[in-house]
């Protein structure tokens, strides 16, 4: 009998989780136990995927630009993916505005419905403003100045880090191709190395990955609020929805239009990451299972992937800057306010900035999105109007955040001739053994 592949056993993972929480949450006590004996064990396949994120990066982005031999490869190549990133991005943000501004989600909460969210989430509301806050009140440099790390073992003891980390390794990387080839090899040797056994570390985690989604969706679905706040919230969720599955499609466009390669193809290599994505709600996270698909299945050359991906798994937020823009229009049709042209041009500029310095991890978009609503003059209490759906929304926009990067990663990789047929080894082909 054929094993199931990899994306079967998650997707079988997610809806035993659901089912399963579903039922245990009919028994007084079931919440409880979801939450004391489920709930650790999705935790720990979240830190586990973590715990190989930094290694990872370093030694993939280090061993991706020291292969490029050369300067001149190294930006090229860069600027291919920062260009491809930052329109995917305004792409995003407008297709959100376009969306929010056609259905008009707000215009369907009432007012009962509206101060009752008010009053369940105004604590969680305000700890996301105090965060983002801070973050205003940096000077115009700040964000430039906090891609240098001043001790890179400090940067690399926090996830939330990822840029230092990434301009670290790039640095690095840079002056593995300066110095002599024979000085550099050994060096090389040892990150070529130690990247093999990170991808056989990723190999043995994903072992555990049916199980690990179980435990995630079980513990989502216990600790969710009333059913009647999420009907509530429908139109908005439709929305956002909505404009994710319609970037997904630009997705599959873009890929045949720039590599020829068909919907189905692209799909069928990246479906095992994006399922992981929306389990995990981290690009990081996933990040390790987004280079194995991309280099296994959908042609892309290791030193493209190891290179474009980290830097999309951190600055590329499609998914994050389109939802920002559908929750600022939501939230201000909730308060009858009307936005200008221009104010939703605002819009359109700060949801991409903010989207670039999110962090790659659950929740971070609420906290940029304070930034966005600020900038608008939506009034920023109306965050908390939208924390009572916005976890499986940000299980949703990750997914659209790992397509993305993908994406990129073949179209870039088909523009410096690097966008080969996939390998002969398999993914699944790893866990069948």
């Amino acid at each position: 009998m054929k094993k199931l592949a990899l994306h079967w056993k998650i997707l079988i993972g997610m809806l035993l989780g659901v089912l399963f929480a579903v039922l245990m949450v009919q028994f007084a006590w079931g919440s409880d136990f979801i939450k004391d004996w489920i709930k650790p064990f999705g935790k720990m396949f979240i830190n586990a995927l973590k715990l190989i994120a930094v290694p990872l990066i370093l030694a993939s982005l280090i061993k991706g630009v020291s292969d490029l031999k050369d300067i001149s490869k190294l930006s090229k190549m860069g600027g291919k993916t920062i260009i491809t990133y930052v329109a995917t991005t305004i792409i995003a943000v407008c297709i959100g505005l376009l969306v929010v501004n056609i259905v008009q989600p707000g215009k369907s909460i009432s007012e009962e419905t509206r101060t009752e969210l008010l009053d369940n989430y105004k604590e969680d509301a305000e700890s996301k403003k105090e965060a983002a806050l801070k973050q205003k009140e940096s000077g115009p440099l700040q964000a430039l100045q906090d891609l240098i790390p001043s001790n890179i073992v400090s940067a690399a003891s926090d996830n939330g880090n990822m840029l230092q980390i990434i301009v670290f390794a790039i640095f690095f990387g840079i002056g593995l191709i300066l110095i002599p080839a024979d000085k550099a090899k050994p060096v090389k040797d040892f990150f070529d190395g130690f990247n093999e056994v990170i991808l056989k570390l990723i190999d043995l985690i994903m072992l555990a990955a049916p199980f690990g989604v179980f435990a995630l969706l079980a513990t989502l679905v216990a600790e969710s609020p009333s059913i009647d706040l999420f009907q509530a919230l429908l139109w908005y969720a439709f929305s956002v929805v909505l404009g994710l599955l319609i970037m997904i499609g630009l997705y599959a466009l873009i890929v045949k239009i720039f590599t020829k390669k068909s919907p189905s193809f692209f799909f069928k290599g990246i479906s095992p990451a994006q399922l992981l994505a929306f389990s995990t709600s981290s690009s990081a996270a996933t990040l390790p299972v987004t280079m194995e698909r991309v280099e296994e299945h959908l042609g892309v050359e290791e030193e493209v992937a190891s290179f474009v991906l980290p830097i999309g798994a951190t600055i590329n937020m499609d998914g994050t800057s389109l939802y920002q823009a559908v929750a600022a229009v939501f939230i201000a049709q909730t308060f009858g306010m009307d936005l200008s042209f221009g104010a939703q041009l605002g819009i359109i500029a700060t949801a991409t900035l903010a989207s670039i310095g999110s962090a790659a991890v659950p929740g971070a978009g609420m906290v940029m999105l304070v930034i966005v609503l600020g900038q608008a003059g939506i009034p920023e209490a109306g965050l908390a109007l939208i924390f009572a759906i916005d976890r499986p929304l940000d299980m949703c926009r990750t997914a659209v955040n790992v397509t993305g990067d993908a994406a990129v990663s073949m179209v870039v990789a088909n523009s410096v001739g690097k966008l080969k047929e996939p390998h002969e080894k398999k993914w699944d082909d790893n866990y069948q053994k």
